[in-house]
């Protein structure tokens, strides 16, 4: 699953490298070999892709991830990109996921603005946060 939040500050050229990253990042276990060391790891972590596995992503956008709450009472949302741009590069990038995966059906996502109740059941310890405007991420 990914949570996908675009930015005032995002271009075609962010969304490019955000899915090439993604179709990349090596965050499976191979299973075909055994674990380095004694750990609850079924096969050798950190070893294949999403493309390596044939996997399946669940896209979600989510404007809150820009959200700060440095000054007052209430959320303050305005490094979210807006409407119709936010529209346009998160449909790019789930294009860009679809041709990496080969296969339209292997990506997934819901309804971009809506209200939806989306589940996740987070199997390991890992979280990764990656703004593509960030250097220190």
């Amino acid at each position: 699953m990914l949570l996908v939040g675009i930015s005032t500050k995002d271009s075609e050229e962010d969304v490019s490298k955000m899915s090439k990253k993604l179709l990349s990042l090596r965050v499976f276990e191979d299973m075909t070999q055994p674990p380095e060391t004694k750990t609850k790891w079924y096969g050798k972590p950190w070893s294949k892709s999403i493309v390596d596995v044939e996997g399946e992503i669940l896209a979600v956008s989510q404007f809150t991830l820009y959200g700060t709450i440095k000054k007052g009472t209430k959320p303050d949302f305005h490094k979210a990109a807006k409407g119709e741009h936010a529209h346009e590069l998160y449909h790019m990038f789930l294009d860009q996921l679809k041709v990496g995966l080969g296969d339209d059906s292997k990506v997934k996502d819901g309804e971009f603005g809506a209200m939806m109740d989306v589940a996740l059941v987070n199997d390991g310890p890992v979280t990764i946060v990656w703004d593509t405007n960030d250097p220190t991420l």
